[in-house]
């Protein structure tokens, strides 16, 4: 293995397990020992570290030594990046997981929108990115980056239940009993025509940046 993937190895392995970290075992002591502010900034100092030395080493390793999966891995990866797009925005609004004051509130509705098809929309929409990655079987560099993030959203998202259960106690339980970890994906209709169509209005976007960004096209673009 080079030198570049190697310190891509490192780094993600530092980005997941830094965020691991501080997001558990050594979140309460160090909040009672700096107070919530300081941390939130250590924090975000750390995640931001070790996801520039990331995004560096991933730059500095060979792109495309894997040959790729042809076609059937772009139509997979093309049917998959819509839907995590429509689950990560449809998660930015009444998510009872994201750090917010109402978040009690938010747990003690009935769960609509992406929440009818999993409690963790926006971890499932990282990792629907992830598989859509892994499949293209592009480069080394882009394997170790999506499987950092798919064992990230998944495990994480598995380790933020526990976490909300102890924070929320029986409020978190009943969220849990009427949601589900694993998605329900006949239910990604009722996330609702207005989310379908800016996520696809977004896709469009993202897809056909990827064109500039990567040097690659992606999406509906590849057949553009």
């Amino acid at each position: 293995m080079s030198e570049a993937l190697l310190s891509l190895s490192a780094a993600a392995v530092a980005f997941v397990g830094t965020h691991f970290a501080l997001s558990h075992p050594l979140r309460a002591p160090l909040v009672r020992a700096v107070g919530a502010g300081p941390f939130l900034g250590l924090y975000s100092l750390v995640a931001l570290a070790t996801f520039v030395w990331m995004i560096l080493a991933f730059r500095a390793a060979p792109p495309g030594d894997l040959g790729g999966s042809g076609e059937p891995g772009w139509i997979v990866a093309t049917v998959l990046t819509l839907p995590a797009l429509v689950l990560f925005l449809g998660s930015l609004r009444n998510n009872p997981a994201l750090p917010d004051p109402r978040a009690p509130e938010a747990a003690s509705r009935e769960p609509a929108g992406v929440f009818a098809v999993t409690r963790h929309p926006m971890m499932w929409g990282f990792a629907l990115w992830a598989v859509a990655h892994i499949v293209l079987w592009w480069s080394t560099r882009t394997l170790i980056v999506a499987s950092a993030v798919l064992f990230l959203a998944l495990v994480g998202a598995h380790m933020q239940d526990r976490k909300k259960r102890a924070l929320m106690g029986d409020t978190w339980s009943a969220w849990e009993a009427r949601t589900a970890y694993w998605p329900r994906w006949t239910a990604l209709p009722r996330a609702g025509w207005l989310l379908w169509l800016i996520a696809l209005a977004l896709w469009l976007i993202v897809t056909w940046s990827h064109i500039h960004a990567a040097g690659v096209p992606a999406g509906l673009w590849r057949w553009i």
